[in-house]
Parts: structure tokens; sequence; C-alpha cells
């Protein structure tokens, strides 16, 4: 099934819209880092060391994660439901790959020289330096397994063994990712052995979440979606994201219960967490898109409820790890304050415009509603 999308009406608009937040988002963070350097960012060594533009970093990487484990159900396990929706989610788990390294990068302050200092000073004990590795190699994966499908090759073995290499590279990146914040014993917000499979269960809901999501926009509504497609998001689609979703609102409230629960040094966050009304708002997106789901009313807007309040989680992740100093009482008596700079929200910005405005280059570019034929 070949299908061309005519490339209007909510296409044409988020393509605009995504470019206009891309160059203002970008070019109010160059013109602060030109003049102002790294001290534009509220983040440093003596407070909050990873401040928003690693929270973009977190989300978008596991975003990419999660769309690759959505493609993988046509893809690898042979689910032909999800095939309308399979060369979208592989193209943009490329772009909100790119989306995460792009807000990383600026944050760096000379991500060049990784290209040297990696191979050169490869530290094999290290989940930052295994994370950086696999999701290199899955961008090289990714755009091979594009390429397949761009190309009509949808099921020779070479296309299938790319799919599945490129699987399992995504899901060994975003577990590595998880180690690097589970592996620190001195930050009990984030230390324990299952925050991999933590990043992993999420993944799949951002995941899930935008391919419902860019799924609408391509079409405008459910009345000019092909017949097929339909039949994926009355259906399958959303009955999976919300299984993945009620089981990840569980995790989330044992996980808030043990916080407040626990008496470690450190755990403390957890009661400045929940007198945010950022908490409750996350909560009650996420109850309420799961609602919706499983009700199969506004599953549009039920993805964008998912993706506002997972970005929220990454952030209270991140961030409150680090709001409990590592040498309490000795500089610090209490919590570390943290605001994100105006630089900061702009590499935000900047991250969620190059999403939209790359998937609607894709959209319009490379038919990205192209499926097998039957």
């Amino acid at each position: 099934m070949t299908t061309q999308v005519q490339s209007g009406g909510m296409v044409n608009t988020t393509l605009m819209g995504g470019g206009a937040l891309l160059v203002v988002g970008l070019g109010l963070a160059l013109a602060n880092l030109m003049t102002g350097g790294h001290a534009s960012f509220n983040s440093g060594s003596d407070g909050v060391t990873w401040g928003l533009p690693v929270v973009n970093y977190v989300f978008f990487a596991l975003t990419s994660t999660g769309l690759t484990l959505v493609a993988s159900l046509a893809l690898t396990f042979g689910n032909k439901a999800f095939y309308p929706i399979a060369k979208r989610c592989v193209f943009l788990s490329l772009i909100t790959l790119v989306a995460g390294f792009a807000s990383l990068a600026l944050e760096l302050g000379h991500p060049f020289r990784m290209l040297f200092a990696v191979p050169l000073n490869f530290q094999v004990n290290s989940p930052l330096n295994w994370m950086g590795v696999f999701y290199a190699v899955f961008l090289v994966l990714g755009v091979l397994k594009f390429m397949k499908l761009h190309a009509s090759d949808w099921d020779s073995d070479t296309s299938k063994q790319v799919g599945l290499a490129a699987l399992v590279t995504e899901c060994l990146a975003g577990g590595m990712l998880g180690m690097a914040f589970g592996a620190m014993a001195m930050r009990p917000m984030w230390y324990g052995t299952l925050v991999p499979l933590y990043f992993l269960l999420t993944a799949a809901c951002t995941g899930g979440a935008f391919a419902l999501l860019m799924t609408y926009l391509t079409y405008g509504s459910e009345s000019a979606m092909p017949e097929k497609v339909r039949a994926l998001v009355q259906g399958p689609l959303p009955a999976a994201l919300a299984a993945v979703l009620g089981f990840t609102i569980l995790v989330m409230g044992y996980q808030t219960v043990i916080g407040l629960w626990s008496n470690a040094d450190g755990m403390q966050v957890w009661d400045h967490i929940v007198s945010t009304p950022w908490f409750w708002i996350e909560a009650g997106a996420l109850v309420a898109a799961f609602y919706l789901l499983v009700s199969r009313s506004s599953l549009m807007v039920a993805a964008m409820l998912i993706i506002l309040g997972l970005f929220i989680n990454r952030y209270e992740f991140v961030i409150g790890g680090q709001l409990v100093p590592l040498f309490k009482g000795t500089w610090v008596a209490g919590m570390i304050s943290y605001t994100p700079s105006i630089t900061e929200w702009m590499l935000t910005v900047m991250a969620f415009g190059i999403v939209l405005a790359g998937w609607a280059f894709g959209e319009k570019a490379f038919n990205l509603s192209d499926a097998p034929k039957e």
C-alpha cells in the first residue's frame, strides 16, 4: 500500500510553526552563549550540574527509543496493523534523537572534542560512554533502515536484520542512559537497579504518544485517514498505549509513595516535589490521558497530555535528584535552588522546533505514510 498524503493544512502549519520555534530558540540561545558563555546557564559544579538541556536530552533520546519500539511492532515482530505508521516512526526516531543531541551539544561547550576524546580515552566502565556509542551506532543503523523503507524494501533479510540491530542498539542505549543515573549511589533519588527498565517503560509511553500525535497531524482528522490508519488509531495503537501508560502510572505511584516514606538522606526531595504544582499537573495529565485512551475519545489531546506529563516527570527526575547537596550542611542548609535560565528554555524551544519542523519536512519530502503493498 503506497499512500501519498497531500502535504497541506496541519503539515504546512506545523512546518512553519516548528521552523519559527527552531529559529527563535536557536537564535536567542546562540546570542546569549556568544555574549555570556556558560554563565548563561543556571547550572554549575557548585549546585545543579545537569540542568534543563540534560532534561531535554533525556526526554528526546528516550522518545527516540520509544518510537523505535513502536516501529518494531511491524518491522521486527510482524504486526502488520502497525505498518501504516512504521516509516513515520523510524523517521521520527532519528529526528527526536537529533533534537536531544542538539540541546545537549550546545550545553557542553565543546561537543566536537568527543570525536577524538572518546576514542582516545575509551572508558569501558562508564555507562555514559557506552550510551554515546550505542546512540551513535543507532543513528547509522536508523538512517540505513529508513533508506531501506524509502526504497520500498520492507521485508528482505537485510532490511529485517538492520531493523533488528537498530532496535537492539536503541534499547541498549536507553538502558545505558538509565544506568548513568541508576549507578549513582550518592544520589538516592536516582540510585537503583531498575532505573534502566523504568526509562524503557516511559520511553514506550512518549514514543507511542508522538506516533499517535503525528499521525493525527498528518491527516488532520480520523475521517481523512485511510481505512487501515483509522483502524489502527481507533484500536491497537491507543489500546497498547493505554496499557503501557496504565502500568507507568502504577510504577510512578509506587515510586512516589516509597520516596515519601523513606527516611534515607537525599530522599527528602520527594516532599519538595510533591509540594509543587507541577507534580499535580503531571499526575492529572497522565490520569486524564489514560481515561481518554481507554474511552477512545480525544486521542490527539491524550497524546499531548502524555508528552506534557512525561516531560515534567523527566524534569523532576533529573533536577530533583540533584537538589539535595552531596555535602549537606557544609555549604547549603536546605535544598539547592535551581530555576532554568532563558538560554536553557530557548534550547527547549529549539528542540521541540527541530522535532516539529523535521517531521513536517519529512512528510512533504519522504512520504512517511508509505506502507508495503499487500
